[in-house]
């Protein structure tokens, strides 16, 4: 079950497919990414500005990515109006746009992708952001996203560790999809 996205016209951004991850699930992902008072966090997807105003509770500073013009100004009002100085929004595309903020130690997909980063083909253009997402991590850094298609997506912890990438996907979940991430191609004979 998706939810409307609080403030403005919800019946306006569930008609558009916006909508928020439930709040079990992102209070699920908070605790899987273990954020710590010193990390610095990237969001993609800011929506409303919930998850970033969870994770600037938890983290130094929050840069968070909003595709869409209205939700990136919704999100910043958001935040405003509940206090929050550590938090950036920031009207932005995370799949196609340059991040000059890394690296971070958290980076965190509020939305599904079709595959997990690293199982990307880094030759294409189209996947060398995603790619380039891994790169924006730190040593110990952790990646967090939804990945996979209907019915059936799984939460995916990403965690670098000096060259390397471990991936882990702990639980199912379903989400709506952020925009101009890979999708696979259709099977053909």
């Amino acid at each position: 079950i998706e939810m409307p996205l609080l403030g403005g016209d919800a019946e306006e951004a569930v008609r558009q497919g916006h909508s928020m991850l439930q709040p079990r699930v992102e209070a699920r992902i908070l605790q899987d990414l273990q954020v710590k008072p010193t990390d610095r966090v990237l969001e993609i997807g800011a929506g409303s500005g919930y998850m970033a105003a969870l994770l600037a509770h938890r983290a130094e500073r929050v840069v968070s990515l909003e595709i869409n013009a209205e939700l990136a100004d919704m999100a910043r009002e958001n935040l405003r109006d509940a206090g929050i100085q550590n938090a950036d929004v920031r009207q932005a595309d995370g799949a196609r746009d340059a991040i000059p903020d890394g690296p971070f130690d958290v980076i965190v997909l509020s939305g599904s992708v079709a595959e997990v980063p690293d199982a990307l083909s880094l030759s294409g253009s189209v996947a060398e952001v995603p790619s380039a997402l891994l790169a924006l991590l730190r040593d110990g850094g952790r990646l967090g996203a939804i990945v996979g298609g209907e019915p059936v997506m799984r939460f995916t912890l990403t965690r670098r560790t000096g060259d390397r990438f471990e991936t882990t996907a702990p639980w199912d979940t379903i989400a709506p999809r952020l925009v101009h991430f890979p999708e696979p191609s259709g099977f053909t004979f």
